[in-house]
Order: structure tokens, then C-alpha cells, then sequence
């Protein structure tokens, strides 16, 4: 027993942390754009760290529950509610048997991500269950989700430890952004005025932005000679920058090989600004060293750990105050920095 799918929105799909390991093979790795409120959903819910979710996409989709269970909405925020009755995102929502979760308005973001305690019942391929619409590989039926569509539950869970007290403050998202990069791996291919207009001016979203990439507009970058290279890897969050000196940002269902020169990659934390981007918002970019890189990333996966930990734990009984917030405390994730990740009680309403 699981959800009905009533409505499927505009473009909902089931996702997980992504199909590692076979772009050598020219499969995609696919995987939530969001990394983070992915990541969160799941830690909400008490799921494993790769339990497939649902990414939903400016509309979210009409779900009727057949079993009673637990869901986290996180992500861009749409106006989630059950039985028509606003529900709190970042936080763990106990769901009946017939209960319907639905959307409303778009108000930030773009994408949401709902979580389902004990995960989704979808076949794994090649490592993973997540869909690649473009080949029509996982998720269901290698497609986006359509009315009349029903998805059954891994495991039926009816507690959650400390439920009442699974919530995180929700994430915020702007609309004119500083993201961090990587040089390279092409950054020779750019003359040192192009570098410079890559780092100090800022590029607009277009409204060509899909799951594949982001396409900005904005001052050209000036190449030394042209943009194509030998074909090679691409990574999530390469930036290539063609002959027309216009960047295009590389997302989670990007091909796996590209011949445009790459001059920076958005590192990690900093991805969920342009995976919750909308046409129109302001993009810039901050040249940042490997070994912050490395620093970040690897304080952001222990933040995940130390969040299921605490709500795991049985002798948790206070409502948490979420130590850092994306958009907002995230310069506070420094080099050589030792984080907090001890909670709070939170102020009486």
C-alpha cells in the first residue's frame, strides 16, 4: 500500500541520490537537483541516506495515501497541504490511510522533494531508482508520474521516533545569488578579461533551464581562440561556456561527455541556489580554493549524519533549532572551523 497519484503536476518524478558509476557507460547519473533538500527529506523521515523521493517541479502533484505513514516536504515551497489544510515544510508530518496531500501557489524555489518513511517501491536500475526520462530508465516506467499512477510504500511505517520533533527551519532561497567555484577544468581556454567577467559581473537565468542544465545570460566571456575541446567528463555543476561566451551550468540529467571548454564547477553546497532558480533571478559567480571545497563538503554530510542522529535518538525530546541555514548562515561554513550541531529548545509559541 502506498499513494494514488490524483494529479501528477507538472513534472513529478521519483529520485534518489543519483546512478552512480556508469556514466563511463554513457548512462546519466540522474539523482534529485536539489542535494540538500533531498537530503533533508530523508533525514525527516528516518529513511536511508538514498531512499528514492519525489521531485516536483513548479506544480506539485494530488497524492491520496492508501496507508497510513510519515512524509517530510522540503525544497522550494508550494503551498503544501493535506485535507486542504496548510502542513509546516522541514518538518515530519503523520499521514492516514486516505489522507491527500496537495499544492497551491508557488511562493520560492521550484522544486520540492517529499519523502515517504521507509521509502519508495521502485525497481532499482544499475544502483539506483531514479529516473532518466531522456532514456526512459527508472523511476516508473522511465517517466514522469501521471494520473492514475499508484506507487506502493518499501516498508509500512506506523511510529517514527521522536516525530513531534523532527523539524528543521525551512531553507531559504533567494533570488540573486553568489555561488561558489572550482577553476576548470578548461580555464585556459579563456583570456584573463573573460576570467574577469566570469568572476565580477552577473548572468541572468533563461528560461532555457531543464533537469539537464541552466542556461545564463549575460556579458560575454571572452575566449582566447574558440570553445571546443576533445570531448571528456562532465560533473554536476560544470560550467561550459561555448563560443558564444554565454555559461551553461551542467544538472543532475546532463550528458555524460560534452565538447565545450568547462571554465569553473559550482561546488556542492552551493548547488541548491541554482537548482531552486527561476527565470529571471541574478547569478554570480566566487572563485573559491580546493581545500574550502573539501571543508564544506565534508561539513555538510557530518551535519546530515549529526540531524539523523538526533532524531533518532530516544532521549531526544526537545524541538530543534536547525544550526545552519542554506542562503543564509551558509559563509558561516568556513575553513578550519569546528561546527555546533548541538540543538536548542525552541522559544514557547
Amino acid at each position: 500500500m502506498g499513494i494514488i497519484v490524483r494529479s501528477p503536476g507538472s513534472l513529478t518524478t521519483v529520485q534518489d541520490a543519483g546512478r552512480r558509476g556508469y556514466q563511463r557507460f554513457g548512462v546519466g547519473a540522474s539523482g534529485a537537483v536539489d542535494v540538500h533538500a533531498y537530503a533533508y527529506a530523508n533525514v525527516l523521515v528516518g529513511n536511508h541516506a538514498n531512499d528514492a523521493v519525489l521531485e516536483c517541479t513548479i506544480i506539485g502533484p494530488v497524492l491520496e495515501f492508501t496507508a497510513p505513514t510519515f512524509i517530510a516536504v522540503t525544497g522550494g515551497d508550494m503551498t503544501p497541504m493535506v485535507n486542504n489544510n496548510a502542513i509546516e515544510m522541514y518538518r515530519a508530518i503523520k499521514i492516514k490511510k486516505g489522507d491527500v496531500l496537495s499544492f497551491g501557489a508557488r511562493k520560492s524555489g521550484c522544486r520540492a522533494y517529499i519523502a515517504f518513511a521507509g521509502g519508495l517501491d521502485i525497481p532499482m536500475i544499475m544502483g539506483s531508482r531514479s529516473t532518466y526520462i531522456k532514456a526512459k530508465v527508472g523511476g516508473l516506467e522511465g517517466r514522469k508520474l501521471r494520473a492514475g499512477d499508484e506507487i506502493g510504500l518499501r516498508a509500512d511505517v506506523l511510529t517514527l521516533p521522536n516525530y513531534l520533533y523532527r523539524v528543521m527551519e525551512k531553507q531559504i532561497y533567494t533570488t540573486d545569488n553568489t555561488v561558489r567555484v572550482l577553476m576548470g577544468p578548461q580555464d585556459e581556454k579563456y583570456t584573463d578579461k573573460g576570467i574577469r567577467t566570469f568572476l565580477t559581473t552577473p548572468y541572468t537565468v533563461t528560461k532555457e533551464f531543464d533537469r539537464m542544465g541552466c542556461r545564463l545570460k549575460g556579458e560575454k566571456i571572452e575566449l582566447k581562440n574558440d570553445g571546443n575541446i576533445i570531448t571528456d567528463g562532465i560533473a554536476f555543476g560544470s560550467i561550459q561556456v561555448p563560443d558564444s561566451g554565454q555559461p551553461i551550468i551542467m544538472l543532475s540529467d546532463r550528458q555524460t561527455t560534452g565538447g565545450y571548454a568547462k571554465i569553473a564547477s559550482i561546488i556542492n553546497v552551493d548547488m541548491p541556489a541554482i537548482a531552486q532558480s527561476v527565470t529571471g533571478n541574478i547569478v554570480r559567480f566566487k572563485k573559491i580554493g580546493i581545500r574550502e571545497a573539501q571543508d564544506l563538503f565534508i561539513s555538510q554530510k557530518h551535519l546530515y549524519a549529526k540531524l539523523a542522529e538526533k532524531f533518532d535518538d530516544p532521549k531526544f525530546g526537545r524541538r530543534p533549532v536547525f544550526p545552519v541555514i542554506y542562503n543564509r548562515d551558509r559563509d558561516s561554513l568556513a575553513v578550519g572551523v569546528k561546527y555546533d550541531y548541538s540543538f536548542k529548545p525552541a522559544e514557547s509559541k
